[in-house]
């Protein structure tokens, strides 16, 4: 399992943009959400800070510490909203506390035995990073996930509420992202 807090403290952290990502952004602009929002593998913060400019009622978890002492240092308005912990055992108060999940990322991080423990939430509004080939000497993060990956994994008890190839994305990941936003039916 990759140390997370190690890479941030090394301030190795490629996935970092320094801003959020540009298909979460305009998918937020487009369709307003006022709810409670959970932002799984948060890391400096840069969605839930997004998802509070939009309106939404955010949280951002990460198993990081540095993570999370970073994102609270360059967010210090919204330092309460970060929180250090695991989205497989989050703190009490976390579970079942929120009504859609705001995925960009965390799920590509997550070697593939544990994707099945990511089906969580009412709503999942994912930005996702759609890498079905791993750079060469790459082994992962970020795991090889392609949409055929993503669609068997919610087959079962969601619904595909929009699904697209966003026409933003950060440089280097055009093409390679998809907006797909997923809402359980049991």
């Amino acid at each position: 399992m990759t140390n997370w807090d190690e890479m941030y403290r090394k301030g190795e952290s490629p996935w970092d943009k320094g801003a959020p990502s540009p298909a979460m952004k305009q998918y937020l602009e487009r369709h307003p959400v006022r709810v409670r929002a959970l932002v799984p593998g948060c890391g400096r913060g840069h969605e839930v800070a997004l998802a509070v400019e939009h309106g939404l009622d955010a949280t951002g978890l990460d198993i990081a510490p540095t993570a999370v002492a970073e994102a609270r240092a360059q967010y210090p308005q919204l330092a309460e909203r970060f929180v250090t912990g695991s989205f497989f055992d989050p703190p009490q108060e976390m579970r079942g506390a929120y009504d859609v999940v705001l995925e960009h990322t965390c799920m590509s991080a997550l070697p593939p035995t544990l994707r099945p423990d990511y089906r969580r939430g009412g709503l999942l509004i994912g930005v996702w990073y759609i890498n079905p080939d791993l750079d060469p000497g790459n082994e992962g993060p970020p795991f090889p996930f392609s949409v055929a990956d993503l669609t068997a994994l919610f087959a079962k008890g969601y619904e595909i509420v929009d699904d697209y190839v966003p026409e933003v994305a950060f440089a280097g990941r055009e093409g390679r992202e998809r907006v797909r936003v997923l809402r359980r039916t049991v």
